[in-house]
């Protein structure tokens, strides 16, 4: 299973699934990760990457099948109707959690705060989590379970799917044209690590800053 996550995760492994599986493949990764909650550890960014660097035909490994619009074009739909189901899965499943009774480890008025922020903030919540894997996946289902307004949600979704999968896709294809695609792997590695440095910020500050906040509030 170790072998496999880091294949998947390797230049090598998502290169031998964008030619062996070519766009039908990489639809699937995309849709997956961003509409089924089981997909958060499908390789999203670096497959875009890696599928730029091999649609440039001056890339010695160039692909003749991939055009960079087509596949641009594509994969945009694949990333907003993704997120259209992972808020569709949201909504149906917060109906039995905003009726849940209080309990221990579950309060109404922790829905109503993240309904709440959903309201002011959401938007900028469904686009940021767009570039940080795990919250991707999650972002889209949570503002569902929350009620994000389903009109707000569908802007962000669109443009934040717009945003992502042309950003990296194209950042790869001019890299493909450069001494820099023969150090895919390292440039890879740069970018899962900057996608994941906001999720590792946030759960630090929740760590140091909630342990500081603790005894204060039980004086």
């Amino acid at each position: 299973m170790l072998d496999f996550l880091h294949s998947l995760h390797s230049s090598e492994g998502i290169a031998q699934i964008i030619q062996t599986g070519g766009v039908l493949a990489m639809t699937a990764i995309i849709f997956a990760e961003t509409g089924l909650l089981v997909g958060f550890f499908l390789p999203g960014d670096s497959l875009l990457i890696t599928a730029g660097v091999l649609a440039n035909p001056a890339n010695p490994n160039h692909l003749a099948a991939l055009n960079v619009l087509t596949l641009n074009a594509i994969l945009i739909v694949a990333a907003i109707v993704g997120d259209q189901l992972g808020f569709y899965l949201g909504y149906r499943s917060g109906n039995a959690i905003w009726n849940r009774p209080d309990g221990r480890f579950y309060k109404r008025r922790h829905m109503e705060e993240a309904h709440a922020f959903y309201e002011k903030w959401g938007g900028l919540a469904v686009v940021g989590a767009r570039f940080v894997p795990i919250l991707r996946t999650f972002v889209p289902f949570a503002a569902g379970v929350a009620r994000m307004p389903y009109k707000n949600f569908v802007w962000w979704n669109i443009f934040g799917g717009i945003v992502w999968i042309t950003s990296l896709l194209w950042a790869g294809y001019l890299l493909g044209g450069t001494k820099w695609a023969d150090r895919l792997d390292k440039i890879i590695v740069i970018v899962v690590l900057v996608s994941v440095l906001p999720l590792v910020a946030g759960v630090a500050k929740r760590i140091f800053f909630g342990q500081k906040a603790a005894p204060s509030g039980g004086s």
